[in-house]
């Protein structure tokens, strides 16, 4: 059987068990404590080590975490014995992913030209959610070669109302003519 590339498998049965015992919130704290543990390198230098025995691996990993769902703390367990415990991190972010989808958000990247002040963001995302009818957080990036303007993904949408791009359709549409 493959290895898992991602944390997408983990994430969603940790979220189907979430559901069921409705704890959402409870899984989501302790996926990120697991997530905290692995950024300690002198932990995570024993937990890969092979000659550690995984009874002692699985004390550190008890005694990292702390207080968490037993559920959760068997995760972090599975991880650590199939050597998966660095991909803890994306288990976090696709479990996230999937509560925001539950919940009715939906996430968007913004780029611009410039920095955008917390008013236009927070007009970004009003706009962008009403095009898409759900609640939209925006994740605004900077990148000069846009020129003005905007180009937004929200989810597998593009949205390119960037002047590059306008410019680029008027230079095709030119060319075009031109013939």
């Amino acid at each position: 059987m493959p290895r898992v590339s991602s944390g997408k498998r983990y994430a969603q049965a940790a979220f189907e068990l979430a559901m069921e015992s409705g704890k959402l919130e409870d899984w989501q704290v302790g996926l990120s404590r697991i997530v905290d543990v692995t950024k300690d390198e002198k932990l995570m230098a024993l937990m890969e080590n092979p000659k550690l025995p995984f009874a002692a691996k699985r004390e550190l990993m008890k005694e990292g975490l702390g207080e968490v769902n037993p559920l959760v703390l068997n995760l972090a367990y599975l991880l650590a014995s199939r050597g998966m415990l660095r991909r803890a991190e994306s288990v976090s972010q696709e479990y996230d992913r999937l509560l925001d989808a539950y919940r009715g958000i939906e996430h968007a990247v913004v780029v611009t030209a410039v920095t955008l002040d917390d008013d236009e963001k927070e007009e970004f995302s009003r706009r962008l959610g009403e095009m898409v009818g759900r609640k939209v957080v925006v994740e605004v990036q900077t990148d000069p070669s846009v020129l003005g303007g905007f180009r937004a993904k929200v989810g597998d949408t593009l949205i390119d109302g960037s002047t590059r791009n306008k410019l680029e359709s008027l230079r095709k549409s030119l060319v075009a003519t031109g013939r």
